[in-house]
């Protein structure tokens, strides 16, 4: 019935002569027709006409540190108070430790792009031919030794989302592969070098592979055996005069210079 009544002085209205001028717009209508929707003010005290739910904990907050209501069998421990940082005792490290390998200086994690990007260029093949086993060794240890330098940074690099050294630290890395890849090669020169030789060893008797005994005996030449091809032939006295003789008429004369004849002298 309140709803009817409402909208009749609505629908008297629609039905005047002048009620093209007053009607809403149709997007208004379905609002103006519906009932009125319950309103609540907001507040922020509390409603005391609302019964209290006798909740014994109510109050209690961890943030203003209020302390429980009813003391519990942790009542009498007394809480741990924090340590200042500053009163924290020092922990001594070893300067030699192993684990300072994996960074390049001891007083921060991350080098610069400035620091990454000092560094020469690879070693070449021929540059590594020329060195001893030893050398090799030890280039391929310290080659291995930057790359977990490397790789320690990029891993802290991507856990501080530092957003800088990236190529740098890429382009040092491949210099240091490229160094590996050539020790690789220079060794598999060597072995294959080494194979060439004890085949051709094996086939030769003077060498003994095996491990009992000498492992080279060389063959003694008799005198009648041995001949020294670079020692030359005797050569008589005639034979030398003529080959003295052969080289003077081969010998280009020196150049004369047209003699300039002096006015007084015509």
């Amino acid at each position: 019935m309140s709803t009817s009544t409402s909208l009749r002085p609505m629908a008297r209205r629609l039905l005047q002569p002048n009620a093209s001028q007053q009607i809403p717009p149709s997007f208004l209508l379905p609002s103006i027709f519906a009932p009125s929707p319950q309103i609540a003010s907001f507040s922020s005290t509390p409603n005391s006409f609302y019964p209290r739910d006798n909740n014994k904990q109510r109050g209690v907050s961890s943030q203003r540190r209020t302390g429980l209501r009813q003391p519990v069998s942790v009542s009498k421990t007394a809480l741990p108070t924090p340590v200042n940082a500053k009163d924290l005792p020092k922990i001594e490290t070893d300067p030699d430790h192993g684990l300072w390998g994996f960074f390049h200086s001891k007083e921060k994690s991350l080098a610069t792009p400035e620091e990454d990007a000092a560094h020469g260029r690879a070693w070449c093949v021929e540059e590594l031919r020329a060195k001893s086993w030893e050398d090799l060794h030890a280039l391929w240890w310290v080659c291995v030794k930057e790359r977990n330098r490397i790789a320690t940074e990029n891993y802290e690099r991507k856990r501080l989302n530092a957003g800088y050294g990236a190529h740098e630290a890429k382009v040092r890395a491949a210099m240091v592969r490229i160094t590996q890849r050539g020790i690789k090669q220079t060794l598999t020169e060597r072995y294959y070098s080494w194979r060439e030789a004890e085949l051709l060893a094996q086939q030769d008797p003077e060498i003994n592979l095996s491990a009992d005994g000498v492992s080279y005996t060389p063959k003694e030449f008799t005198e009648e055996e041995y001949v020294d091809e670079d020692v030359p032939e005797e050569v008589t006295e005639e034979e030398a005069i003529r080959a003295e003789e052969a080289l003077k008429s081969q010998a280009i004369p020196p150049e004369t210079k047209p003699v300039e004849k002096s006015p007084d002298a015509a």
